[in-house]
């Protein structure tokens, strides 16, 4: 399946934050400076999603996520974070990797396919080892497009 995602090699970071909202906020400055997005639409699109539930996926992992009418297909940013935050995860792992993904406004089984790529990716053990024993923004992203362009064939 063709998952379609994109993600810049900018978009890709390592950031010192202590606290989900402060995490919120550095995906929405970088969806913002990296996609042209609307850094508050991003920030109040991610915390109305996170009122639902936690995006604290478990095993140090939270997909924060929501949608946009400006663009066209799903983006991602990922932030590797240099201390663990708590996002109140069903195992109580605190996070260290944040992946954030925005879909089209109307995307909705592209945005759902989007979640299970990452899902996917982050339940393969030794894919998550690489991610986090990387050590630069450039690793990262090398090892996400390396893995997404798999799926993708």
């Amino acid at each position: 399946m063709d998952i379609n995602i994109v993600v810049l090699p900018e978009a890709v970071t390592f950031a010192r934050l202590d606290a989900k909202p402060k995490v919120f906020a550095a995906l929405a400055a970088s969806f913002a400076a990296t996609y042209g997005l609307e850094e508050a639409e991003v920030m109040e699109g991610l915390e109305q999603r996170e009122m639902l539930g936690s995006t604290g996926f478990g095993r140090g992992i939270a997909i924060p996520h929501c949608r946009s009418a400006r663009i066209r297909r799903p983006t991602l940013a990922l932030i590797k974070l240099e201390a663990p935050v708590d996002f109140g995860s069903p195992d109580a792992v605190p996070v260290s990797l944040v992946f954030g993904l925005v879909s089209p406004e109307n995307a909705g089984a592209t945005h759902l396919h989007a979640l299970a790529a990452i899902s996917r990716l982050t339940r393969d053990e030794a894919m998550m080892q690489l991610l986090m024993d990387a050590e630069t923004p450039e690793g990262l992203y090398a090892l996400l497009t390396n893995q997404f362009l798999q799926d993708a064939a």
